[in-house]
Formats: structure tokens, C-alpha cells, sequence
């Protein structure tokens, strides 16, 4: 390199990891009196004990790196379980903040795992969380289990969760999301939601239940033409009318019984039914 020639630009992620190695690290001690402070309100000290620890989150954040995401995401998620931690530490209890620290920060990483593993809920339960980070990071395990159901019990069982938990789990975990907009071929014409089926009636069957439905429509026009008045009367007010008329009230408009108005309701839904037979059949 030539004296004269600057140093190369190191990216955000390297700039980071430079500046956090620079800052020291607490002794027992100055650990101790920091937490005692922050209990008391030192919002100061709080940010001391977040910094002097922030190279542990890196360390723990770099063993996720075979999932795929990006480290300073991880990172990120696992700084702030780092600051949770720090909420929670009692200094009373005798242990390093870190050996503490830790579980929340591998908590807050895997947490950020799972919500991006997968845009389909994944760990909603103790034991697919536990099966989720298990199975991945025993691929030996998993070759077994392609070989037959002697590997998924014996992985249950060391795992202490269902044989068909496992079998999900590993299915779940091999199956990575798919774009529904990716193409199946170079051409580029046709995509995996191309291939998807649906509720969505075709052109042809909508026309044909256009036509079908003006066919019955017609139908029953014609089959109430067949009524006389006083049926055709009936029959619009106690089986299409929005609020249909009682008995009482039709025997009180034609001036006859209750038992009367029965008897043509009977008599004109008979004839409907006859007239209408033909179409029913042609429907079915």
C-alpha cells in the first residue's frame, strides 16, 4: 500500500465491532456498584453495563449466522435482550450480569428467528420452539429421520415432545416461502399462483348459473300465471313477501276462517310444485 494511499473504508457492521471492542470491560466490583445505581435510578449507569457487554451479543448473535439473516438484525435483537437483561439483573443474587444477560439475549435472537423464518406462524408453542432450534441444529438427527420413524421417536424422546411434533417440525423446516409471483418457466407466462386453485367461479360457469337462474326465474313467473288471483294472492303474501301475512289476516282479507285460508295455501303450493317439477329436475 502506498503511504500516501488512505486506509479502505470499513463498513458500518466492521465500524461497530471496532468500537465496541474498545470499551472496557467491568470488574466484578465496578459491575456491582453500576447495578446498585441503576436500581436507584441512574439511568447512566444502566447505559454503562448495556455497553461494556455489547461484544458478548456479538458473540452469541455470531452462533445464529447459519439461519440465513443478516447479523446486524441479529445483533439489534439481541442488544435489546441484552437491555432487558439489564432491567431484570439483581446484584444481590452473586452471578455476572452476563451469565444472566445471556438467556435473554439468545431469547430476543430466536424470537427474531422465528418471526422471520417463515411469513406462516411458526413456535407458537413451548414445544415447536424447542423443536424449531433442536432440529436445526442436529442435521444428523434429521438425516435419520428421512430414513424412517425410529429416528423421530428416538428424537422425541430425547426432546420429551410428540413423534408427530417432530415430523411437522422437520416438514415445516425444509419448506421454506415460496413468492406465489415466481415464474414456473423462462418464458416468464406462468406463476406458482397460476397453479393455485379457487373458489372463484370460471367465466363459463358463471354464465351457465346466469342462465340457469333466469330459466328458474321465468319458470316460476309462469307456474304463478297458472293461479287464480285469489292463490296468486296467497302465495305472494305468505311465502315472498318480506313480512308475510298470518292465516288469521288472510281469512280476514278474503273474509273466510283461518282453517279456509289453510286449505288454498295447501291447494296453491300443490299446483307450484307440480309446475315447477320440470325445472327442479333440469337443475339437479
Amino acid at each position: 500500500m502506498s503511504r500516501h494511499e488512505p486506509p479502505p473504508e470499513r463498513g458500518p457492521l466492521e465500524a461497530y465491532l471496532a468500537d465496541i471492542r474498545r470499551i472496557p470491560l467491568l470488574t466484578v466490583e465496578e459491575e456491582q456498584q453500576l447495578a446498585r445505581r441503576f436500581l436507584e435510578g441512574d439511568g447512566r449507569a444502566g447505559h454503562q453495563l448495556v455497553t461494556a457487554n455489547l461484544r458478548f451479543v456479538v458473540k452469541v448473535a455470531f452462533e445464529y449466522r447459519s439461519w440465513g439473516l443478516r447479523l446486524p438484525d441479529l445483533i439489534q435483537e439481541g442488544n435489546i435482550g441484552l437491555m432487558r437483561a439489564v432491567q431484570k439483573f439483581d446484584p444481590d443474587k452473586k452471578v455476572r450480569l452476563i451469565t444472566y444477560a445471556v438467556w435473554w439475549i439468545r431469547a430476543y435472537i430466536q424470537s427474531h428467528i422465528l418471526r422471520s423464518w417463515s411469513m406462516v406462524k411458526l413456535g407458537t408453542t413451548q414445544a415447536q420452539r424447542k423443536l424449531f432450534f433442536s432440529l436445526a441444529r442436529s442435521r444428523r438427527e434429521l438425516d435419520r429421520i428421512q430414513g424412517g420413524s425410529d429416528g423421530i421417536d428416538a428424537l422425541a424422546h430425547s426432546l420429551s415432545v410428540k413423534p408427530s411434533e417432530v415430523a411437522e417440525m422437520s416438514a415445516r423446516l425444509e419448506r421454506r416461502d415460496q413468492s406465489l409471483d415466481q415464474p414456473l418457466d423462462d418464458d416468464g407466462t406462468a406463476t406458482r399462483g397460476d397453479r393455485l386453485a379457487t373458489d372463484t367461479p370460471s367465466a363459463h360457469d358463471a354464465l351457465a348459473a346466469a342462465e340457469q337462474r333466469q330459466r328458474l326465474g321465468a319458470g316460476v313467473q309462469a307456474a304463478l300465471a297458472l293461479l287464480d288471483p285469489r292463490e296468486r294472492f296467497i302465495v305472494e303474501q305468505r311465502m315472498m313477501a318480506e313480512a308475510p301475512m298470518s292465516l288469521r289476516e288472510l281469512g280476514d282479507h278474503f273474509g273466510f276462517s283461518r282453517e279456509r285460508a289453510r286449505q288454498l295455501e295447501l291447494r296453491a303450493a300443490e299446483k307450484l310444485r307440480s309446475q315447477l317439477a320440470g325445472l327442479a329436475a333440469e337443475a339437479a
